[in-house]
């Protein structure tokens, strides 16, 4: 498999800094058990990246409370569909 760059990422996120904090939050995922969305045999930060890039994950900003303040970017999983569009119903 090739190898991942960030180039390959920054074409689904904003910046390098969305990339780093949507990356750690899906790395702390995988490592409490969650399923991986794109099968390799690599460490969590490498399949972390891999999903980052094959659009499988995502994030979402969400104000809390109506106070006008961003918490924080949160991870929000994005599962294509067969044709690869849209979220998959389940």
């Amino acid at each position: 498999m090739a190898r991942i760059t960030v180039e390959d990422c920054l074409e689904r996120v904003e910046s390098r800094f969305s990339l780093v904090i949507l990356a750690t939050k899906r790395v702390k995922m995988l490592l409490k058990g969650a399923p991986t969305l794109v099968s390799t045999d690599n460490k969590f930060i490498v399949n972390a990246l891999r999903e980052i890039a094959a659009g499988k994950v995502s994030y979402t900003y969400e104000t809390e409370g109506g106070r006008g303040e961003a918490e924080g970017p949160r991870v929000k999983l994005v599962e294509k569909d067969e044709e690869g569009q849209g979220p998959a119903e389940s």
